[in-house]
């Protein structure tokens, strides 16, 4: 049973709930960032992630910030100004990596799908026949619409008529929850965050970058043009601390790393097989419940919906605030819509990390009978 004082189970697609374990972690007294008791849980916690990523030599790359600190640090590091970017756009997110490409003088092109919708094979072979790309962004799951990319096949197709192209994963609301296969797929880069699925609370942004994009991000002509977000400063410092040596660049949240130590030492501790099963299985059971409410979901078929958060339109005649409050009345804390198209026709529910992987603790449980009750006390009577 849960030790934690009693609070709002937040089910919404990150930030998830945390286990017990990883919140003492942060509870540590003042160390200093070269201390001798922090850089060996540093130095570990980096080569841990190669193991959640599923890489050998990938680069890992843990620093202060939120997950779209990944976005610049690949515009900034391995897209030169004037070079062609193709984004694979399922919702909000793939708005916004276009954005922070553009910032950086990036030129790019985007493949724009349905709501709903995730891009097909055939749309990338098209547009990977037009022109020569430097990269290609894909995001695994749209938080705002609950798609999942097809990365694997995505990925094939790319290394087939552009191998030259780096593929490039947002993987913010993926890794830890959906299969990703770093090495085997061939990825280039696989941008995260800390706060959903791999169970941490916000703060840290993580990145892993292939022996590839090191050496493109070594060999541009540009200079860099961010500062802190310059691999140059922050690839001296991933080393130094996996080689079990003090360094300094900016200084890291050391409580938030004893946490991701934590947290990855759990991940790890089972094979990442039986992780993506339990996640499948548990999307499962929210769709399956929430259909057969008779409500409707905003991905189009279960192949393209996430395995780690459901998006749901509203029923007919029940108000977004009306349900949210609703459902935050049951002790239960779900997401509005973020879409910026249809952000009022629908939320969002999530289900990863430990409300998944521990089902003693009837997470699940508690979200389907707090909507199922919500929506009957706002006179949804369902199918």
């Amino acid at each position: 049973m849960s030790s934690q004082k009693d609070h709002k189970l937040c089910m919404i697609p990150g930030p998830v709930e945390f286990h017990e374990d990883v919140l003492t972690s942060m509870s540590t007294l003042a160390t200093s960032h070269v201390s001798p008791a922090f850089i060996p849980v540093f130095g570990e916690s980096i080569q841990l992630l190669r193991k959640v990523f599923l890489t050998e030599k990938g680069q890992p790359f843990v620093v202060s910030g939120s997950g779209t600190l990944g976005w610049d640090m690949v515009s900034s590091n391995l897209v030169e100004p004037g070079e062609d970017a193709l984004v694979l756009n399922t919702g909000y997110f793939g708005d916004s990596f276009s954005e922070c490409l553009k910032v950086y003088g990036a030129k790019v092109t985007q493949v724009k799908s349905e709501i709903g919708e995730r891009t097909t094979i055939q749309e990338v072979s098209d547009a990977i026949s037009d022109k020569s790309y430097k990269i290609i962004t894909i995001t695994h799951v749209d938080t705002s619409t609950g798609v999942l990319a097809d990365v694997k096949g995505i990925s094939e197709v790319v290394k087939k008529q552009s191998p030259n192209t780096l593929i490039i994963v947002d993987g913010v609301c993926s890794v830890g929850c959906e299969e990703l296969r770093f090495d085997e797929w061939g990825i280039d880069v696989v941008l995260t965050a800390s706060q959903k699925a791999l169970g941490v609370p916000p703060g840290l942004s993580i990145l892993v970058a292939s022996e590839r994009a090191i050496e493109v991000f070594k060999n541009r002509k540009a200079p860099i043009p961010s500062y802190y977000a310059s691999w140059a400063h922050w690839l001296p410092i991933m080393n130094a601390y996996e080689s079990r040596k003090g360094m300094y660049f900016a200084t890291p949240p050391v409580q938030l790393i004893y946490a991701l130590n934590t947290s990855l030492k759990q991940i790890t501790s089972i094979p990442l097989e039986t992780r993506f099963e339990q996640h499948k299985k548990a999307s499962n059971r929210i769709k399956d419940a929430l259909d057969s409410l008779g409500l409707n979901f905003l991905p189009k078929n279960r192949e393209a919906a996430a395995n780690g958060m459901t998006a749901i339109y509203y029923p007919e005649g029940i108000q977004p605030a009306d349900l949210l409050q609703k459902v935050a009345s049951h002790n239960v804390v779900i997401a509005g819509g973020l879409h910026r198209a249809i952000a009022t026709k629908y939320f969002r529910v999530g289900h990863m990390g430990i409300s998944v992987t521990e089902p003693e603790r009837k997470h699940l449980d508690t979200v389907i009978s707090a909507l199922t009750d919500s929506l009957k006390e706002l006179g949804y009577s369902g199918k």
